[in-house]
């Protein structure tokens, strides 16, 4: 959710900071523009703004489908039923810097300069390291605990996002979204398959078309990421043959997943964002934007800058998701069974 919103503080202006906010605002306002334009949420969450305390997200299982009835049959009826449920409640989150008398009687420009940035650039750090962390921590549970809050990474099922036993509301086999293979060009064709495979919570093929692949800042991963994908050709073959995957899928290198990971781990997540943004896989939600307002504490005439936000972000439907490279989870599944 794109913007800020400064409150009129009253007598600043006409006090010795009045020629020092606008150009704090000024620099404010650029500042969160810019980390907008890098980051990296908008590829991996469904954005969208709330207006309530908090949104329930649920899903419908598909219909059965059209049945052969002969030459004057009876419509038969049809039906669906709601899937899994879950609940995400907003959580405020609140920052504050200070501008001394003193630094604008001395004209101090790189403290009025630094002060707003690092206030802008926690705020932004902040909401991109929970992102992270929650995407992280799907991996490894159903929770996860951020700046001292519990924070659940668990699905509307109550699986952790990424799991080896994902079962269906209505009807189906147990599903994985949590595999063992370091990425390869065949793990990665074999996750997308796997992929273009799930089943909806009727038992339905949903016909899953991935198109982004997340990835930690790991140079060896990213290496042979690019190797696989980089080329139109197969390097693997001796007579060139097609490489299909060439220029299908889009890169996010996510260096806030770093901090986050099993140091065992190497992960690569693949997701359909489309199937993201219509389902509601990864949802980030927020209620309240940056709201910034400035005033003078008459105890120590320093003008306080404070900050406050409402968003929460978690996990519905699993399925947009997938991921390899989980040496850690001995339950993690194999893409490519190895044969001795």
């Amino acid at each position: 959710m794109a913007g800020i919103v400064f409150s009129e503080s009253s007598g600043i202006n006409d006090s010795v900071f009045g020629k020092s906010q606008q150009p704090i605002r000024l620099f404010v306002e650029n500042q969160v523009e810019a980390f907008e334009e890098k980051s990296a949420l908008e590829d991996i969450f469904m954005m969208a703004e709330s207006k309530n305390f908090s949104e329930k997200l649920t899903g419908l299982t598909s219909m059965n489908g059209f049945q052969p009835t002969g030459e004057g049959g009876a419509y038969p009826q049809d039906e669906m039923q709601e899937g899994f449920e879950k609940v995400l409640e907003h959580v405020t989150w609140k920052d504050s810097f200070t501008v001394t008398q003193e630094m604008v009687e001395d004209s101090k420009t790189i403290d009025l300069r630094s002060k707003p940035y690092a206030f802008v650039s926690g705020y932004h750090r902040t909401r991109e390291q929970f992102g992270a962390a929650l995407l992280a921590g799907g991996i490894s549970g159903t929770s996860i605990k951020f700046r001292g809050m519990k924070f659940s990474t668990a699905c509307a099922d109550g699986k952790k996002l990424f799991a080896h036993n994902h079962a269906a509301k209505v009807k189906g086999d147990v599903q994985s979204n949590l595999f063992q293979d370091e990425f390869s060009a065949d793990a990665l064709a074999a996750m997308e398959c796997k992929m273009q495979d799930f089943r909806d919570d009727n038992g339905q093929v949903l016909a899953i078309a991935p198109d982004t692949i997340i990835i930690p800042n790991d140079w060896k991963l990213k290496k042979d990421l690019f190797a696989a994908l980089g080329a139109d050709k197969d390097p693997n073959t001796a007579n060139n043959g097609f490489n299909y995957t060439f220029g299908r899928f889009h890169i996010v290198t996510w260096q806030y997943l770093n901090q986050f990971i099993d140091g065992k781990d190497k992960p690569w997540i693949m997701l359909d964002s489309d199937y993201n943004k219509e389902y509601g896989g990864a949802v980030w939600l927020d209620r309240i934007k940056l709201a910034v307002k400035s005033y003078v504490d008459e105890n120590t005439d320093n003008n306080i800058w404070k900050g406050r936000s409402r968003f929460i972000a978690g996990f519905n439907d699993w399925r947009a998701f997938a991921v390899g490279g989980i040496a850690s989870d001995t339950n993690a599944t194999k893409l490519i069974e190895t044969t001795a």
